[in-house]
C-alpha cells in the first residue's frame, strides 16, 4: 500500500507529502502549509497533474486548485526553501538515519542551510541530547 505522508518530487527536487511542513510557495507569503495534495497547484493531482505546476500554496494563493500563474499559463514561481522544522527532522529523526548514511552531500547542504556546525549552533538528537 502506498502512502502520501512523505515522498519525493523529482521535478522540483524536494520532499513532498502531507507529512512535510512547509510555507506557501507564493512569493512573500509565509502561511504554513504541508506539501500534501490539499495544497498542491493542480487540482489535487500528484505533481500538479497536467494543468498545475506542482508547487504548494495556501488557500488564498491557489492551494488545492490552481495558482494564478498556471491559470494564465505562465512560468511557475520559484519554490520556497524547506522550513527549519523539516530540516531538523531529517537531520535528527531515527527514521531518516539510513538516508543520512547514504546521502552525506545532501546532509551537508541541510546542515549549512540552518547553520549546524557554526558558532553557537549544535546538532541534537530527537531526545534533545547533543549528537
Amino acid at each position: 500500500m502506498m502512502g502520501w505522508s512523505v515522498g519525493y518530487d523529482t521535478n522540483w527536487k524536494r520532499d513532498i507529502g502531507y507529512g512535510v511542513p512547509a510555507t506557501c510557495d507564493y512569493p512573500g507569503c509565509n502561511v504554513r502549509v504541508d506539501r500534501g495534495l490539499g495544497h498542491v497547484c493542480g487540482w489535487q493531482q500528484p505533481q500538479g497533474g497536467e494543468d498545475g505546476c506542482g508547487l504548494f500554496f495556501c488557500a488564498e494563493h491557489g492551494g488545492g486548485t490552481i495558482c494564478d500563474r498556471c491559470e494564465k499559463a505562465g512560468a511557475p514561481y520559484t519554490p520556497s526553501p524547506d522550513v527549519r522544522e523539516w530540516i531538523e527532522h531529517k537531520l535528527t529523526d531515527a527514521s531518516w538515519a539510513a538516508w543520512r548514511d547514504t546521502a552525506p552531500a545532501e546532509v551537508a547542504v541541510l546542515r549549512a542551510a540552518i547553520g549546524y556546525g557554526t558558532a553557537g549552533v549544535s546538532e541534537r538528537t530527537q531526545d534533545g541530547k547533543p549528537a
